[in-house]
């Protein structure tokens, strides 16, 4: 009964105080979309993510039933910087669905004529709102009826004390009249009330401080793996550098009246446990700021890891020296030279393998397919030259001479000669640790993969095309791996088949540096057409500081590169957040997503057919 009447009085007391209108909630994914076509329109930058803002501690005053209920303490605010574009995850302030979705919309429009937050709050978000009002005339009525439904929100500045009021007078005005606004916000003693048709005043990146590197990074890679159970949050949260306890501190005598909430780091010395934390993803959820400390302790729990690093005699083998290749960096927007190392690498003591059993009925259909591409024999009419004349042409130029019509140049024969087709494939296959996922209860993605790589092989020796085969993964940028499995020059075969059999997933995805090299292959083939393909489950990352958006915009250059020298590059990909960044990398007709990743196989050979016919 205790409980009971607890709950009821927390429910009620929790929609006493509740501020927003669930009712009518648009959530960030009903929306993205439409919102990143929006921000990239008005002049976003193309390379920045659409992603979920995290919750902040507004610091503003509560009301009575607020500090009752213990809510209304957090709040989602828009913020941006050079990576992302953060957007709250779900928006219910107005009490009309189609105001919270034209919310979305105006903070989209918003961050793309804003800069990532310096300077004053109130002054930067007027200034922007002003010049996107200006520039676009037709946001003003939408920006209206926000700002109206919003002030009816507000506290009223006359019931405010003195330095919250001139506050308020001040957002007010800036609200209204964004374009008069010269001064900075008057300073008083708690936080104005949050302004959700702005950008946040505080954003979390502004004060999170980074993990500096380990200085036995490069000899401890083995360690910076993926654990077997990952808490996927979508959210950024603020993270801080803290040291770890040294193991010579005695014990903490505390007064439970003072105990701290597990949002708070506190140094304990405490040795580390074996066990896992069953409730690590609700943990997560509940800290505002995330206290990282490096540990070099070896325990157990790595053991879990899913990341496979095979000792150096049990590694492929090794194809020379290694290839140096540049790697764009897009903050000093300048190529480095050299700044990469790739490996070219094959599988050790593979054996020639047949067809896997379980393929040969849909590489029978395939091949039937295919040969309909074959280059056949044909007669070519109208020829200066040929083995037999060509009566139609001779008759047309009797009939020309007749009618005092004199061609110097008459074609009066034809020949019978094979129609090529005059094209060359490279197909580039992601061998990161991600595809050891699995797709369904039989198939790994990396088994996808091998069963394209096969489908796809047979496929194009049905035509005749020239193509290759490769794969790539890496460990930073001094050894990205380059799995040779089928060059232009070699036959595809059961040697070719046993390689292919071989492939295996480990490490990360540099795919900047892989897409380099592959482009210089394809560009010495002498074929007018040159198509190269990727095939990957996700986007770029590694170790270092490729991930994130570093790692986008190398892609993005390499991609660039490989158009100016005549080659077409292609993503195949079964990414579901695919849209995201794709269409930022290889445009948005340069690219499918294959949502089913068990059709993969099939769907290949048949996306080739059709790119190549175009």
């Amino acid at each position: 009964m205790e409980e009971w009447v607890g709950q009821l009085w927390h429910n009620m007391i929790t929609r006493a105080a509740r501020q927003e209108h669930p009712h009518a909630a648009v959530c960030l994914d009903e929306i993205r979309q439409p919102a990143a076509i929006l921000f990239r329109a008005l002049g976003g930058d193309g390379g920045l993510r659409i992603e979920t803002a995290n919750e902040t501690e507004t610091g503003a005053r509560r009301s009575l039933l607020s500090r009752i209920a213990g809510s209304n303490r957090h709040t989602e605010l828009a913020w941006r910087d050079e990576d992302t574009l953060r957007l709250p995850s779900r928006i219910a302030w107005f009490p009309e669905r189609e105001l919270n979705r034209e919310l979305y919309l105006w903070l989209a429009a918003l961050a793309a004529r804003s800069t990532p937050q310096t300077g004053e709050w109130l002054q930067g978000n007027a200034a922007a709102s002003a010049a996107l009002l200006a520039s676009y005339p037709g946001l003003k009525k939408r920006y209206r009826r926000l700002v109206e439904a919003h002030l009816e929100q507000r506290p009223d500045p006359r019931k405010l004390k003195h330095d919250e009021a001139a506050q308020e007078r001040m957002i007010r005005h800036a609200l209204l009249q964004p374009q008069d606004v010269s001064e900075s916000l008057c300073p008083a003693r708690v936080a104005p009330q949050p302004v959700p048709l702005w950008l946040h005043p505080d954003p979390p990146l502004a004060t999170a401080r980074h993990m500096p590197a380990s200085k036995d990074s490069d000899n401890d890679e083995d360690a910076q793996q993926q654990h077997s159970e990952q808490v996927d949050s979508g959210k950024r949260r603020r993270g801080e550098h803290v040291d770890t306890p040294d193991g010579k501190d005695g014990l903490l005598a505390f007064r439970l009246e003072s105990l701290f909430t597990r949002a708070e780091f506190v140094n304990v010395d405490r040795t580390t446990e074996e066990n896992e934390d069953e409730d690590a993803t609700s943990a997560l959820e509940d800290m505002d700021v995330v206290s990282v400390a490096q540990d070099r302790s070896r325990v157990a729990s790595r053991l879990r890891f899913d990341l496979d690093l095979p000792p150096e005699d049990n590694d492929d083998l090794y194809l020379g020296e290694g290839i140096a290749l540049p790697e764009w960096d897009y903050r000093k927007q300048i190529l480095q030279p050299d700044h990469c190392r790739l490996q070219r690498m094959q599988a050790r003591d593979t054996e020639p393998l047949p067809l896997p059993q379980h393929l040969q009925v849909k590489a029978r259909r395939l091949r039937r397919l295919f040969e309909a591409l074959k280059p056949r024999r044909q007669w070519l009419n109208t020829q200066a030259d040929g083995s037999e004349l060509d009566l139609n042409a001779l008759i047309d130029h009797t009939t020309d001479r007749l009618r005092g019509i004199r061609n110097s140049e008459a074609s009066l024969y034809r020949r019978f000669e094979n129609a090529e087709r005059d094209l060359s494939c490279l197909l580039l296959a992601d061998l990161s640790l991600s595809t050891d996922a699995h797709v369904n209860n039989e198939q790994r993605i990396i088994d996808v993969i091998r069963d394209s790589l096969f489908l796809f092989s047979e496929a194009l020796q049905a035509t005749g095309d020239r193509f290759a085969l490769y794969g790539f993964s890496s460990r930073r940028r001094n050894h990205v791996r380059f799995h040779a499995l089928k060059d232009f020059t070699s036959r595809y075969d059961d040697r070719v088949r046993g390689r292919i059999q071989a492939i295996r997933p480990g490490y990360y995805t540099r795919m900047g540096a892989a897409i380099r090299h592959a482009t210089n292959l394809i560009d010495r083939e002498p074929s007018r057409q040159k198509l190269l393909l990727l095939l990957t489950d996700g986007k770029p990352n590694d170790l270092d500081k490729y991930e994130g958006r570093y790692g986008v915009e190398d892609t993005r250059k390499a991609v660039h590169e490989a158009l100016e020298r005549g080659i077409r590059p292609f993503c195949v990909t079964i990414d579901e957040k695919a849209g995201d960044y794709l269409p930022y990398l290889f445009g948005s007709t340069s690219y499918i997503l294959v949502r089913n990743a068990g059709e993969l196989p099939t769907k290949l050979p048949l996306l080739y057919a059709r790119l190549t016919s175009e």
